[in-house]
């Protein structure tokens, strides 16, 4: 939900009269019967408001902009398979804490993940210390993965969607596929190598991925550019609505050659959707 979104909810909220702001909840049905029934209505519209905006996102967090963060330690630990979902709302000694431009984290206690929503700069310091010293790990650092889903990013990094593993020792194409004609061979190889990669049902829906090229520029055509110290520098963005969906259909369907190129299988082997290529070398 962002700040538009937030003023406006505000705003209905202190136009409906009290008497009837239990019935039109009920009827909105935003929020299931449970979360309406932790309301409490005896409290005034400001504090209703913020708990109306802290149940909306808990239950629709496929919203804003969430990017991922990894807690790194040398112990294993064994929780329970819930997540922890917290709301920070900042403030300082001149002001009262904002509960309309709160960050949202979420944390799943069985992995070493913290997804964080609407986190400024000024603050991001403050809630990784505070985030590392709570969990007990030794430090926490970026994951390379963001994107507006939530759910899409929490099934990726945890394999929570249909995968195909290639054997480790695949048989000759001609023993696995016998068909009369070179076109449907073509399209049945395809679609393997495509499943191979990247499963064989739905995936997480991510919306984009990064490639940042940092390397020496190599051509006998232009000694200029060769004979720079400085690496030759540039970036590719991928973007769809669903980008490992349409990655596999440009591999079944011959728009892209296979095998899948290990930069692209890379987003989802390695759960990242930002890469960092210099000579010879692949980095998340």
């Amino acid at each position: 939900m962002d700040n538009s979104a937030k003023h406006l909810l505000q705003r209905l909220v202190r136009r409906i009269p009290v008497s009837m702001l239990k019935s039109t909840l009920d009827k909105w049905e935003r929020l299931t019967a449970e979360k309406r029934k932790s309301l409490d209505f005896t409290q005034s519209k400001w504090i209703i408001t913020q708990e109306l905006v802290a149940l909306y996102i808990t239950e629709n967090p496929n919203q804003g902009m969430w990017h991922t963060f990894q807690l790194v330690s040398v112990k294993i630990k064994k929780h329970t398979d819930q997540a922890v979902w917290i709301r920070v709302a900042w403030g300082d000694g001149l002001s009262s804490p904002n509960h309309l431009k709160a960050t949202y984290v979420v944390l799943y206690l069985q992995t070493p993940y913290v997804f964080v929503n609407a986190l400024s700069s000024k603050h991001k310091p403050l809630l990784l210390q505070a985030l590392t010293l709570s969990t007990r790990h030794q430090q926490i650092k970026a994951a390379n993965l963001s994107g507006q889903k939530l759910t899409a990013l929490r099934d990726l990094l945890m394999r929570q969607y249909q995968q195909v593993f290639p054997p480790k020792y695949p048989s000759p194409l001609a023993e696995k596929l016998r068909v009369e004609k070179v076109q449907a061979e073509a399209s049945a190889n395809r679609h393997r190598m495509a499943r191979e990669t990247f499963g064989d049902g739905m995936l997480p829906a991510l919306q984009s991925a990064v490639f940042k090229l940092e390397t020496k520029f190599k051509g006998p055509t232009n000694e200029a550019m060769t004979q720079r110290d400085e690496p030759f520098i540039c970036s590719v963005k991928f973007s769809s609505s669903n980008l490992l969906e349409s990655l596999r259909h440009c591999a079944s369907s011959g728009i892209a050659s296979t095998p899948v190129t290990p930069m692209l299988s890379s987003i989802p082997l390695k759960g990242r959707n930002y890469f960092v290529i210099t000579d010879n070398v692949l980095t998340a």
